[in-house]
């Protein structure tokens, strides 16, 4: 069992540059909705509210679809929910572990070989040494890298460090996932591989998390969905519900 429960949390940033000023005057001039999210304070300090007041109870079983903009506050949420960020204001308490997928290069290492990075990259993601031996020949075999493992990752090309990166974050399951978009590794013979890795991490997980620009993903995925707007709830509830109410011009 896992759960996540947000008591009016706000994230802010503050900006601690005298530019601060150009930066607000530049975002109003243009007219710009981050502008709305933007505070001037004294001296030169800004503070960008990237959350506000985002109350939300997301228990076993749910799959939320978070929807909304380039700079609606997805990702800042996604980094809340994972640990990464603590909240300005507000509470969040977290029961269960969660497994971040928001950067599949985290924790990677160019220079070592990708034997290591698959200890490296487990190690980022909270594992024990003991269980990553314990996995590494599994991820190995999903990988399909063969004697490259053996070679330095700059060696790699793009699609060969995801695929690496993609099965070491799969390996085992975890009570809460956490993950920005969903990321193409590999051609389509692989690609089939790693969509039936990723639907069995799901089925086996307690609570997901998932941003993404494609209803296909999110109507596959997620059973609700939350539209963020300015940092804000717009909307919750169903995710055929959520994509259509992001879908229809609001007055």
């Amino acid at each position: 069992m896992a759960r996540i429960t947000l008591d009016k949390a706000c994230v802010d940033f503050p900006v601690f540059d005298a530019r601060g000023r150009s930066l607000r005057n530049a975002l109003v001039s243009v007219g710009s909705a981050v502008a709305k999210r933007v505070e001037f304070g004294q001296q030169g300090h800004t503070v960008v509210h990237a959350l506000s007041d985002l109350s939300l109870d997301i228990t076993d079983g749910d799959r939320i679809g978070l929807i909304g903009p380039n700079g609606s506050g997805k990702s800042t949420l996604l980094r809340l929910l994972a640990g990464v960020y603590e909240p300005t204001a507000g509470t969040i308490r977290i029961e269960g572990q969660p497994r971040p997928l928001l950067d599949l290069t985290l924790g990677v290492d160019i220079d070592a070989t990708g034997h290591d990075n698959i200890r490296l990259r487990g190690l980022a993601l909270g594992l024990s040494l003991k269980e990553i031996i314990a996995l590494e020949q599994e991820i190995a075999e999903f990988t399909q890298l063969g004697d490259h493992l053996n070679l330095p990752v700059r060696t790699y090309s793009s699609g060969m460090l995801l695929r690496l990166a993609f099965g070491v974050s799969t390996c085992t399951p975890s009570d809460i996932f956490v993950i920005d978009e969903v990321i193409g590794v590999g051609d389509a013979a692989f690609m089939e591989r790693a969509s039936a890795r990723f639907r069995s991490m799901i089925d086996r997980t307690s609570v997901l998390v998932l941003a993404s620009h494609s209803p296909a993903i999110l109507q596959q995925f997620c059973n609700k969905g939350l539209v963020l707007e300015e940092g804000r709830t717009k909307f919750l509830g169903s995710i055929n519900e959520a994509i259509t109410f992001y879908n229809t011009p609001q007055p």
